[in-house]
């Protein structure tokens, strides 16, 4: 990559990272003092399930719009063009939240008891569809802010939404309002981020500016994204469903606070994911972005794979160390919930190919391959082994997808993966299997395997690391240079 893209690269990477970090790191801290507050797991599980409504209302709602509405915000640089796609955008979006907002009140007694298993959560239901009426609406008004690449503002309001959220959510705990505490907190929460875009970015949304025409074109690029959104929604959230039918609500919670310790992995996965577009749209069109594309992807891949290793390690001593009675078991899922979110990044950054050249098709049919795969696991797994193999479900089912869109897009000319690092994905199966059949118990040995993983892939990718030594040497000369 040249310089000027790198920094771009690394720009967006560090500060989305930074941003994204703050807003992780909150609840991330909270979690040991919820979980003490609550009295077992089975609160924490119902609060799981309706994060998991909501994702799904979500993406119903939106229809593959925020993808589309980025994607063609960069076609023209007309400024009059960039806010018709936007309120064109804004209005659709609007529209198909409140349908799905209506639905879910009206029959609402139903879906309490399909999704929460009893008839008396209803009032948790109708906060859950709120939920995703604004946070949809929000998603769409805080987009400009994204797509102007305007990082102050993403770091400051990603460090004040989770402080929002638990300033109401631990009184309302304390006040013993388990069932009902966070998920009103993350309404007001949402709320408060609705009111902060509309006031930065109204100008950017007009309703005579609605377009039915990029309406129509918008769809075209975002409903082939529709399954996609759907098939990531089983892939995050319909094991926590199977779980809560093959298990109960109890063993959701103790699943969901392993999952979310090891959604430290997301670091690096929203980093990447909100750095990744812009930068990505704004390279498009330069010669090499084949092969730029493919070295991201592998070095992003090598970065994963090293981070899970080294937290693999010494998942048992921090759930330990957090965590006291049946939160403790969640330490068996971590390493492939840690994985899991890693291995969808590496997926958008080849799968990205697909919207670059506007062939969103292939990429919901290759998710589906993981999907399904993902389903078969859950079912035969966690009847046997429990939430572990709701785990290995989800990690199986994005591994299957990576697999495929790797093919695919190779046999496309559309990314080009080195035989290198075919052999440091095996390295990273290897460890795995060693892990968790001889190793999991020492801490030691198990640092020492990570070890020895890390020299290989040293070894492997020397002459990259040599490149990039030699350019952070050139930059701190220049820093030098100039003090």
């Amino acid at each position: 990559m040249s310089n000027s893209r790198t920094k771009l690269f690394l720009e967006n990477f560090f500060v989305y990272g930074i941003g994204s970090i703050i807003s992780k790191i909150v609840p991330f801290i909270m979690l040991p003092i919820v979980t003490r507050l609550m009295p077992n797991s089975f609160y924490y599980g119902l609060n799981d399930i309706s994060n998991i409504v909501v994702s799904f209302g979500s993406a119903i709602a939106i229809m593959g719009m925020y993808d589309a509405m980025f994607r063609m915000f960069f076609d023209k640089a007309d400024l009059e063009y960039k806010k018709s796609v936007c309120s064109s955008a804004f209005y659709f979006v609007t529209i198909t939240s409140i349908i799905a907002f209506t639905v879910l009140i009206v029959f609402k007694r139903f879906f309490s008891n399909l999704f929460f298993s009893s008839y008396e959560y209803s009032n948790l239901l109708i906060i859950t569809a709120l939920t995703i009426l604004i946070g949809t609406t929000n998603g769409i008004i805080s987009a400009p802010t994204r797509m102007l690449n305007k990082r102050k503002i993403f770091l400051i309001t990603n460090t004040v939404t989770p402080v929002i959220s638990y300033c109401i959510a631990i009184p309302l705990l304390i006040q013993g309002m388990y069932v009902l505490a966070l998920p009103l907190a993350g309404l007001f929460a949402s709320l408060s981020m609705l009111i902060t875009f509309f006031i930065l970015n109204s100008n950017w949304f007009e309703f005579k500016k609605v377009d039915k025409k990029l309406i129509k074109q918008m769809l075209r690029i975002g409903l082939p994204l529709l399954p996609n959104f759907l098939i990531y929604w089983i892939f995050n959230s319909f094991d926590r469903m199977m779980i809560a039918k093959f298990m109960g609500n109890d063993s959701v919670g103790i699943y969901g606070v392993g999952a979310r310790v090891a959604s430290i992995s997301q670091f690096i996965y929203i980093a990447f994911a909100g750095g990744w577009q812009y930068f990505a749209f704004s390279t498009m069109r330069d010669d090499d972005q084949v092969e730029m594309t493919s070295r991201i992807f592998e070095y992003l891949g090598i970065i994963s794979f090293v981070a899970t290793m080294v937290l693999t390690s010494i998942s048992d001593f921090i759930f330990q160390l957090l965590f006291v009675g049946d939160y403790v078991k969640g330490s068996i899922v971590f390493p492939y919930m840690f994985l899991s979110p890693l291995l969808l990044m590496l997926y958008q950054t080849i799968g990205n190919q697909f919207i670059v050249t506007k062939r969103t098709g292939p990429s919901a049919m290759i998710l589906s391959f993981g999907a399904i795969t993902n389903i078969v696991v859950n079912y035969l797994l966690i009847p046997v082994i429990g939430i572990e193999g709701a785990a290995i479900g989800t990690l199986l089912g994005y591994v299957v997808s990576v697999i495929i869109c790797s093919v695919v897009l190779t046999k496309m000319k559309l990314v080009s993966i080195s035989n290198k690092f075919i052999l440091s994905s095996f390295i990273a199966v290897l460890f795995f299997i060693l892990w968790r059949l001889i190793f999991r118990y020492s801490i030691l040995l198990s640092l020492l395997l990570s070890l020895i993983c890390l020299i290989l892939y040293c070894y492997l990718y020397k002459k990259d690391l040599k490149i990039a030594f030699g350019k952070l040497r050139n930059q701190f000369k220049i820093l030098w240079c100039n003090i």
